[in-house]
């Protein structure tokens, strides 16, 4: 189960853009004339909208470097014809990298996130454009879904249907947080009581310690029961009698757990 959790951890990563949407659309055809034009550009966005994949297709043989690490792309900046700079926003000094691209010629795509703004930047970038949030964007959500789906059944060797009850696409990192649920969704649909026990068991075994860590993690068991059958059963009081329950015990176990609920 750890192999299986390190798996799940791994795809998490960007993923080749998808164009539903009409958002999306317009991104990409900006992307298509770039492809063309020897000019900079400056994409921006949230975590995970697609931002790396359309660098990638406008300059599909440019190193990416991240601006975080100003010494590794200063040195990069002297011995390249085109580059990608990943996470613009986070360079410490974006004059000095502006002045390193316009000393070496180089030809730069740059992902920043949205409406990320710094004076130095205008005069290097002609094109500047923004890629709006999976949340903006249904059409693309929908075929993303189908996409991890397929990706899930190859890394996990089954053909077995993706289960879409209850299923409530989670965007908060848009692609990313969306292809961890489907895979992690994909993981847990078949699984037995010994694999879903031995998960939690990894999960426990460096958390535990304290002197009260029977009532510290009760709920890992109460809060996925309760959500479970006020989901199954729509009612407290149907779910306090299918529990063997008294109401007010149900009532404050929920009280207790209401961070989670």
């Amino acid at each position: 189960m750890v192999v299986v959790a390190q798996v799940v951890a791994a795809v998490v990563d960007a993923t080749n853009f998808i164009t539903a949407s009409d958002a999306s659309k317009e991104a990409f055809k900006t992307a298509t004339l770039l492809k063309t034009l020897n000019v900079n550009s400056l994409i921006m966005g949230e975590v995970g909208v697609g931002k790396k994949s359309l660098a990638q297709y406008i300059l599909p043989d440019a190193s990416i470097l991240d601006a975080s690490d100003l010494d590794e792309l200063l040195i990069a900046l002297e011995s390249s014809a085109n580059i990608i700079i990943a996470n613009l926003e986070k360079s410490p000094n974006i004059k000095r990298v502006v002045d390193a691209v316009n000393v070496n010629d180089v030809r730069v795509v740059a992902t920043a996130k949205s409406s990320f703004y710094n004076e130095s930047i205008d005069e290097l970038f002609s094109i500047k454009f923004d890629i709006p949030p999976l949340s903006h964007r249904p059409e693309d959500v929908e075929l993303l879904v189908n996409e991890f789906i397929k990706e899930a059944s190859s890394i996990f060797a089954t053909d077995a249907q993706f289960n879409f009850e209850n299923f409530k696409p989670d965007l908060s990192s848009n692609s990313n947080s969306l292809r961890r649920q489907v895979m992690v969704n994909y993981l847990l649909q078949d699984i037995n009581d010994i694999e879903l026990m031995d998960i939690i068991e990894n999960y426990l075994f460096n958390k535990l310690g304290s002197n009260n860590d029977y009532r510290n993690f009760l709920y890992l068991y109460e809060v996925p029961l309760i959500k479970a059958g006020l989901t199954k059963f729509k009612s407290q009081l149907q779910l306090s009698d299918k529990l063997g329950l008294n109401r007010n015990t149900l009532r404050k176990k929920i009280s207790d757990n209401k961070q989670y609920l």
